[in-house]
């Protein structure tokens, strides 16, 4: 495997403009929610609005892989779908401190 691969999502996301969560509040979520490295990843990429069969494709895995993370995720997280699960990552995100634009885009993306 490539480093590049290999690297926590959350490193990439810190970087990159427009994403609703840094590192801390993604670090805060993987512990919150018992999350493997591999399923935050996918988090990251379903909450910036990949679908499986992109998620799979950057990530070298099949759909199949892709989707049975996700129910992982749903099943830890308490969820049923994408946008419940990136709703409730924001609105969990609020507590971790130094979040000022997330009250924004909660407002946004409407109450839970």
């Amino acid at each position: 495997m490539s480093q590049h691969r290999n690297r926590a999502p959350e490193n990439r996301a810190s970087q990159e403009p427009g994403l609703l969560l840094d590192d801390k509040q993604w670090a805060y979520l993987r512990k919150r929610y018992e999350l493997t490295p591999r399923e935050l990843e996918i988090a990251a990429l379903v909450c910036r609005g990949y679908r499986n069969g992109s998620i799979a494709e950057s990530l070298h895995i099949t759909p199949g892989t892709v989707k049975a993370h996700m129910r992982n995720i749903y099943r830890k997280v308490r969820v049923k779908s994408r946008i419940r699960m990136l709703l409730t990552f924001v609105q969990e995100a609020q507590s971790v401190a130094g979040s000022p634009g997330l009250v924004q885009t909660a407002h946004v993306l409407g109450p839970r």
